[in-house]
């Protein structure tokens, strides 16, 4: 293990002994850089208010429009692949995201948090971001502030893993009217309009997008049916098939700003979106889903509303409907249970409906000496108030479904789900105290009260010491926790999941260590080190014969530590090379074997070189290894993969067009993420073959 750590520390060493003197950046070229990659020197997500990057008191990542344009990114989770101590995998069903933090893996994801201008996107049934997602354009994202480890002290439920922040595109980011379209491989195409302006003192930032893609079509050579059918001596398996990952999309966003008060009005529909690799890992090629999320807050702020005083508060609405346009298939046609055959398949899907209302207010105070303090307040109230069960078929008493004949209306006689209603209150103190020139103490914590599992307490202290001019370093510890998702609660007459409304939130705590070291004024390095436990996790355990599924209960813990290195060094006036390696190992502590899923070695690198007048060319590695399976999964380990991306833009100036192309997996690398044990999908999800990407915008 040490020499796991000391391998980065040594490389580094080696790169500052080796390095070829490069031009020391002036001011007229810091100026430059910052117009080609933003400003990535500041953050609010760790503490709420504005600050340095390098002393916030979190380890934290900030990327920028500008660098997101660099990298040739079209969607969110190409870019959150580049944040070190994140990796992006998919889960079967509709091939949905999933951000792996530091190595903590679940089906679901609920454990990262997922913020649009500081509101929560969380769906209250799976508690994550909607497993109909279909992706996040990001031509209207202004920045993305990360956080990597425990965030509840500040932002409560979820952020248990990390906090992820998109936050969208002032008028003055967009500076005028850009029309934009992109099309590329497997049927791809997009267009957008964006608008910035002032009218005296209003701001005004719109943005509207329309997409489609047919999805890769990459195969799946066996399935969950794959192995029913050996059983039951059917064959009933669409596979060998192509995986179903395509959507339509329609983007909205609006702006305005009024002095200290700020409007921001979101739509996010995906319609004909694909099941994935099915809702049971078993294919389903026709199966459609549809989502639909509105959001709306409404923020006031004066930060020197007295000598000392600075006072806040945002009203929220987020409402999210989820609705299947065509029958899911479970099971496909010809699916024999030993309860009945289903010659149409075994259909059943869920629809909802729910609403979101969150009030929050904070006060900051620093009129004592070297104190900053702040202290919030905030209610939810988060409201599934609509649930409907359409299926073909029912349960007999020992819990096995039986063929009912066409598919019908279940939801008064066997439904999913009853609508739940939940309501939380919390209030937060936090106090910033420089207790020394060189040294700040930050201490916070959270408390939530919960109105159907009870309440929880969540603290955070972090001391940043800068220890020379160039050197920053950081001890941190902090505890969070996920509140269960409605889903894992009350969840009824599910074949496969079923819930414990005696569920209690899992809980982790985390130290970590970090260093920020200026090498020179053309080289920065960052390192972290982390250690965390997780207590009380939310897993199905199997119902007990004869009845099939499982039922979610609080079991196990699981243990990890790892290290996270960066570098960036603007080697010449033109060329930048920025990268990291992450690595991380965790342990299920109910079997004492690795917890599984999620790569131990996680290495990317990116080149930018400006040439010519006004062009940028990027290439990107990105090599992600070392995937081991859970205990009780006897597959082999995940295949390890490398892929390179290749871009090339003209950057914005005087010329009213800017121009990109993108090729994404240039080699055409056979890239899968890990299907869930015990291996229903044999040989994983396949991901996309090569593709290329053609975009054009026009400034009026």
């Amino acid at each position: 293990m040490k020499t796991l750590y000391a391998l980065p520390l040594t490389l580094a060493t080696l790169l500052l002994a080796h390095v070829p003197v490069a031009h020391s950046a002036d001011a007229g070229e810091e100026e430059d850089l910052a117009l080609v990659y933003g400003d990535k020197s500041t953050i609010s997500i760790a503490t709420g208010s504005k600050q340095q990057l390098r002393r916030a008191p979190a380890v934290a990542t900030v990327i920028t429009a500008e660098d997101i344009a660099a990298m040739g990114a079209t969607d969110l989770d190409e870019v959150l692949e580049t944040v070190p101590g994140i990796h992006v995998s998919n889960a079967p069903n509709t091939y949905s995201s999933l951000y792996l933090i530091r190595g903590i893996y679940s089906g679901q994801n609920p454990q990262t948090l997922m913020l649009q201008n500081g509101v929560p996107m969380t769906t209250l049934f799976q508690g994550n971001k909607g497993n109909i997602w279909g992706g996040y354009p990001v031509e209207n994202i202004a920045r993305i502030e990360v956080i990597r480890g425990p965030g509840s002290a500040l932002y409560g439920a979820d952020a248990y893993s990390g906090v992820i922040n998109i936050i969208t595109k002032n008028a003055a980011e967009i500076g005028g009217t850009h029309v934009g379209v992109r099309a590329g491989s497997f049927d791809t195409r997009s267009a957008w309009v964006q608008h910035g302006s002032k009218a005296g003192d209003l701001d005004i930032s719109a943005y509207l997008r329309a997409g489609k893609t047919d999805g890769q079509r990459r195969i799946i050579e066996a399935d969950a049916q794959t192995a029913r059918d050996r059983t039951a001596r059917t064959s009933a398996s669409l596979a060998p098939g192509p995986v179903n990952v395509g959507y339509d999309a329609i983007d909205a966003n609006l702006g305005l700003g009024y002095r200290k008060w700020r409007l921001n009005v979101g739509y996010k529909q995906r319609d004909d979106l694909g099941t994935g690799a099915g809702i049971s890992s078993a294919l389903d090629p026709v199966g459609k889903e549809k989502s639909e999320r509105f959001n709306t807050d409404l923020s006031w702020a004066d930060s020197q509303l007295a000598p000392g005083w600075g006072v806040g508060a945002t009203v929220s609405y987020f409402e999210y409907r989820q609705r299947i346009p065509v029958d899911l298939r479970l099971w496909p046609p010809g699916t024999r249970f030993p309860t009945g055959l289903f010659p149409e398949g075994m259909i059943g899907h869920p629809d909802t409906s729910e609403r979101q209302m969150r009030l929050s207010a904070f006060a900051t105070y620093s009129g004592f000496d070297d104190h900053s303090i702040r202290v919030g307040v905030g209610h939810d109230d988060l409201n599934l108030y609509e649930t409907a069960t359409y299926k073909n078929y029912i349960f007999d008493a020992a819990g096995m479904p039986i063929p009912a004949g066409p598919v019908a209306d279940y939801s008064l006689i066997q439904p999913f789900m009853l609508p739940q209603r939940r309501k939380l209150d919390y209030v937060y103190l936090q106090d910033e105290w420089q207790f020394a020139r060189d040294l700040t103490l930050t201490a916070g914590v959270r408390h939530d009260r919960y109105s159907d599992f009870g309440g929880t307490t969540n603290p955070r202290v972090a001391l940043v010491w800068d220890a020379a001019l160039d050197v920053t370093a950081k001890l941190l510890y902090g505890r969070a926790f996920r509140a269960p998702s409605f889903s894992e609660q009350y969840s009824i007459n599910n074949p496969v999941q079923r819930g414990n409304p005696d569920l209690s939130p899992e809980t982790i705590s985390t130290l970590e260590a970090a260093f920020a070291w200026q090498a020179r004024r053309d080289l920065q390095l960052n390192l972290s080190v982390f250690r965390y436990n997780m207590d009380d996790i939310i897993r199905t355990v199997p119902n007990p014969a004869p009845a099939p599924g499982s039922t979610f209960s609080n079991t196990g813990g699981q243990h990890g530590h790892g290290m996270e290195l960066e570098a960036v060094w603007d080697a010449t006036r033109t060329l930048r090379l920025s990268g990291n390696y992450s690595y991380q190992r965790s342990i299920d502590e109910s079997t004492g074997r690795d917890a599984g899923y999620a790569p131990h070695h996680h290495l990317y690198g990116r080149a930018d070189w400006r040439f010519a007048s006004g062009w940028m060319a990027s290439t990107q590695l990105n090599w992600v290894a070392d995937r081991k399976r859970p205990a009780g999964d006897r597959r082999p380990p995940v295949a390890d993969y490398k892929t390179f991306d290749l871009s090339l833009r003209s950057l914005r100036g005087n010329n009213k067009w800017e121009f990109g192309a993108t090729v994404r997996n240039l080699f055409n690398a056979d890239v899968r993420e890990p299907s869930p044990a015990p291996g229903l999908i044999p040989n994983d999800l396949p991901l996309a073959p090569r593709a290329i990407y053609l975009q054009a915008v026009y400034s009026m």
